[in-house]
């Protein structure tokens, strides 16, 4: 049986049936590699034929190769997804990876701006410049939605409804969301599309919502090198990147009251737990507030 060709029809299937992005498709695509060259090298065994003894002593060589649990987890789970459709597709007839345990996940909290700092990164002169006014409405919608940088580049003009005050975005795994905007996000909006936008699409002629000064869709380097400027002219002196934008989003509704299965659907988690992790965050601000609050604790603070 080709093995080539057993790993392509697997990844096949994920891309088509279970909707995983290329990039992930890329990456199991490599992992299996990594475990083929290894059971021919070390074990002279098929992938096909690989037996548990053989992916425990596979996995075992990647722990000791000093690569991260992420990654290892990422590696199991491809290792693991190949060989369950191999036995669905009844090309093997026991799995391999049955009593394989991934690494428990690092929970390492998300950067977030403060609240100071994104009032400052938001913050445009009325007599912007068109590409301005442009990163203006990009800075604001993804304060206000949460969206990950690649939904943002992906947006088209008809995904807007600013009367309604909401966007629709393709997220992970090809899943549909509809998210609600504010009223600054829909004024930088109103603006960019009204003037500047109207500009650069008489170029191409292009359905994108963001558009580059050549008037294409907007690249998501070019995304990164405008908040990069944004950045350094708002004074903050910290790496800032799209996704802390996604986590000030998810922090601050929480700080303010928002429940967590609201923030999940406006995130596209699928799972709530990971959603979770940004409460985190708030219990750490819940300390402060009540060392600030109680009485007994400004007490016990003053007397130390």
């Amino acid at each position: 049986m080709d093995t080539d060709m057993l790993v392509t029809e697997y990844l096949e299937y994920l891309a088509v049936e279970r909707g995983l992005a290329a990039n992930t498709i890329e990456a199991y695509r490599r992992d299996l590699s990594k475990l083929r060259s290894y059971a021919e090298d070390e074990e002279g065994v098929h992938l096909i034929g690989a037996d548990q003894n053989t992916v425990v002593s596979f996995v075992s060589s990647i722990r000791r190769s000093g690569v991260s649990p992420r990654s290892i987890s990422r590696i199991i789970s491809a290792v693991r997804g190949f060989y369950k459709y191999l036995l669905m597709t009844k090309r093997i007839q026991a799995d391999p990876t049955i009593n394989i345990e991934s690494p428990k996940p690092e929970r390492r909290l998300p950067s977030v701006l403060t609240e100071e700092e994104i009032d400052r990164l938001l913050s445009f002169p009325n007599n912007a410049d068109p590409l301005a006014m442009r990163d203006h409405a990009i800075l604001e919608l993804m304060y206000a939605t949460g969206l990950r940088a690649s939904e943002v580049v992906s947006l088209k003009v008809s995904d807007v409804n600013l009367d309604l005050g909401y966007v629709r975005c393709i997220g992970k795994g090809s899943k549909e969301r509809i998210v609600p905007i504010g009223s600054k996000a829909i004024e930088a909006l109103e603006r960019y599309i009204s003037g500047p936008r109207n500009l650069l699409v008489a170029k191409t002629g292009s359905r994108a919502l963001f558009l580059n000064s050549r008037g294409g869709s907007l690249s998501r380097q070019g995304l990164w090198k405008l908040i990069k400027a944004r950045v350094r002219a708002a004074g903050i002196a910290r790496r800032v990147t799209p996704h802390m934008l996604r986590h000030s989003f998810a922090t601050h509704l929480l700080s303010h009251g928002a429940d967590l299965r609201s923030v999940q659907e406006m995130l596209g988690h699928a799972d709530i737990s990971t959603t979770q992790i940004y409460t985190h965050l708030d219990k750490s601000r819940l300390k402060q507030v009540y060392l600030s609050a109680h009485p007994r604790a400004r007490a016990e603070r003053q007397s130390s």
